[in-house]
């Protein structure tokens, strides 16, 4: 099959997902616990929003039709009280930001519009009614949805689960995925490799992918390069949520992960991307589980699943949607590279985004440059020279 271009397997990635997942099982969980979860079915006021009408500044409670003119001040309201009485004509009521309007008031003047005495208070220039006031009713009526199924609970949405009173959320499972690195060459990272042998980083780094992207990682076991121990692992990969397969994609002799795959029946709906790194991606379907075949250097292993296995697992999640993160910045040197290829390369972009620096790197599997760049630049395929002070497409991470 040829090459698809980034946007096109991603999009691919999405409609596959959309058309064919099935949500997880549903379950409640504490709001000290709801953070970062998706909701599962859409949920409503409780009462009005806000429940009377609030003042949205310090002044003075009056009514609209009394000003220009001087007012008498009969008593004061603050938030968490309320005023007993009703404005009447030529009166006005102190009040501060947040309380209730009074009966009888229909506009707040700012503290700073007005000219207070003693027991009354001059105001020289007009009011509208309703202005500097939020009347009941207006951010959210009793009963009107305010979270939708399929969102994604944030600091926000935290805050309106604390203001419905909504103490238990329901969510959906977390997604289980599993991981499989493959490669004769991976140790654990707790073991001592010898000098022809590397600690198991993409494990590590994919397993925090998978969290942040709201999956719970299945870890199993590197699989290596033979036929039996790749089956294996794919066999029990299969039965999770989604499967992510780290190393064994490439055109050499024990890449074997596609081969193993077509043992079960796997469907490939792309195994090469024009990107670098991590051309030689693939993403399919077997016994009705998504999968995702990553190249096995870092840097491949990261950027492939931020462009396409993140949207499966956001998607499989329960959320309605997914984004990229992509944006753009003034790069703050000349940059070069090869055509060709959409890159993804590590980069720093400064601290209020304006400037974006490459980071050197010796290549895909230099980790220590990763980690030393904050985001990665895009560059475009059929544009091999940047100049200093050109815009460049920017991937935040």
């Amino acid at each position: 099959m040829p090459p698809l271009t980034f946007t096109e397997a991603r999009a691919l990635v999405i409609d596959k997902v959309l058309h064919a997942r099935r949500l997880p099982d549903i379950e409640f969980v504490e709001l000290d616990a709801a953070d970062g979860r998706v909701l599962c079915a859409p949920l409503g006021a409780d009462r009005d929003y806000p429940p009377f009408h609030r003042s949205l500044r310090d002044g003075f409670a009056v009514r609209a039709a009394d000003v220009p003119g001087t007012l008498d001040v009969i008593g004061e309201v603050r938030a968490g009280h309320r005023f007993e009485g009703t404005i009447q004509p030529g009166q006005s009521v102190t009040i501060m930001t947040g309380a209730p309007v009074p009966e009888g008031a229909d506009a707040v003047v700012m503290l700073e519009d007005a000219s207070l005495q003693e027991t009354s208070v001059t105001i020289s220039n007009p009011v509208q009614p309703g202005e500097h006031v939020c009347a009941r009713g207006t951010e959210a009526q009793a009963g009107a949805t305010v979270l939708k199924s399929g969102q994604v609970i944030g600091y926000p949405e935290m805050a309106v689960l604390a203001t419905i009173g909504l103490l238990k959320a329901p969510v959906y499972r977390r997604p289980q995925v599993a991981i499989i690195t493959t490669g004769d060459e991976i140790r654990d990272a707790r073991e001592s490799p010898q000098e022809h042998q590397i600690r198991d980083s993409n494990l590590w780094s994919l397993a925090c992918q998978i969290r942040r992207a709201g999956g719970t990682p299945v870890v199993f076991p590197a699989a290596r390069d033979n036929v039996t121990d790749i089956a294996d692992a794919i066999g029990k990969g299969l039965q999770t949520d989604l499967l992510v397969m780290s190393g064994g994609v490439s055109a050499g002799k024990y890449d074997l992960v596609e081969n193993v795959l077509k043992l079960y029946g796997a469907e490939f709906y792309f195994d090469r991307v024009q990107i670098q790194p991590g051309r030689p991606a693939v993403f399919g379907r077997a016994k009705d589980t998504f999968f995702f075949g990553l190249p096995g250097n870092p840097a491949s292993t990261m950027v492939c699943f931020e462009l396409f296995a993140r949207p499966a697992l956001e998607l499989l999640s329960g959320r309605n949607s997914t984004l990229l993160p992509l944006t753009e910045s003034v790069l703050a040197v000349d940059f070069d590279h090869r055509p060709g290829l959409t890159r993804f390369l590590p980069a720093v972009l400064s601290e209020d985004g304006a400037r974006i620096t490459p980071v050197p790197w010796t290549s895909s599997g230099d980790v220590m440059a990763l980690a030393r760049a904050n985001v990665f630049l895009v560059a475009e395929p059929d544009k091999p020279h940047y100049a200093a002070g050109e815009r460049i497409r920017v991937l935040m991470r």
